[in-house]
């Protein structure tokens, strides 16, 4: 049967959101090691197989594509220990310490989050991207509508964290504005929290990932070029 998780997984997150402390988590570690860990790793795995197919670049083993559920407070104000969700990212190979585009899994009490874009971009990433869709702005804005138009995957736009003003060096009244102030692209569904309980849940989430890699692929093509220039002054 394809891996999906147990109520008891999100119940752990609840009382997780609740009692954010290490003696709360510590004393229940097992179960999050076996109601979270173990089938996110497994639900990954069978992702993996599948975006072989389409996204080949964006596989890596689960371990490295499954997120830490610890939070790192050391600049923060917020010391609270432990992340309230489970997550994935499945980066592009070579991208993985920088923000390149990838599809995003998040699992909370809250829903299941099928997601794919870039997220703040580092700043030569974020220069390339939006040097790129001044350009072909009316391919992305095709894509992007086409994904949205297919009610079947209920797919809509990230929150673009958009800039009042248009970027230095850019048409302020070209036809490309909106995408060149905003910091982030993509779409991403919300499905209901007892999807994860579902046999059908990485098929749901595949669907969703195979309908956005050509959109991914599109925004990390001008990194990728700048990646492969770089090199080649080598």
């Amino acid at each position: 049967m394809p891996t999906h998780f147990q109520p008891a997984a999100l119940k752990f997150l609840s009382g997780l959101a609740k009692n954010n402390d290490r003696d709360w988590f510590e004393a229940r570690k097992p179960v999050f090691e076996r109601e979270l860990k173990e089938p996110m790793l497994a639900a990954i795995d069978e992702i993996n197989h599948a975006m072989e197919g389409f996204a080949p670049e964006h596989v890596r083993p689960p371990h490295k594509i499954m997120m830490r559920i610890y939070r790192d407070i050391r600049f923060s104000k917020d010391k609270r220990p432990y992340k309230r969700n489970l997550a994935a990212w499945w980066a592009r190979r070579g991208m993985e310490k920088t923000s390149g585009g990838g599809f995003y899994l998040q699992i909370s009490p809250e829903g299941l989050m099928v997601a794919a874009g870039v997220y703040m971009p580092e700043r030569d990433q974020l220069l390339a991207i939006r040097r790129h869709l001044a350009l072909h702005h009316e391919a992305y804005r095709a894509l992007h509508a086409k994904l949205v138009k297919n009610k079947a995957l209920g797919l809509t736009a990230i929150d673009g964290a958009m800039l009042t003003r248009t970027p230095k060096g850019f048409d302020k009244d070209g036809p490309a504005d909106d995408l060149l102030r905003a910091q982030n692209w993509g779409l991403h569904a919300m499905l209901p929290a007892n999807a994860v309980e579902q046999p059908t849940l990485v098929a749901d989430i595949v669907k969703r990932f195979k309908a956005a890699a050509p959109l991914v692929a599109m925004l990390n093509e001008p990194i990728a070029m700048g990646e492969k220039k770089a090199g080649a002054l080598l």
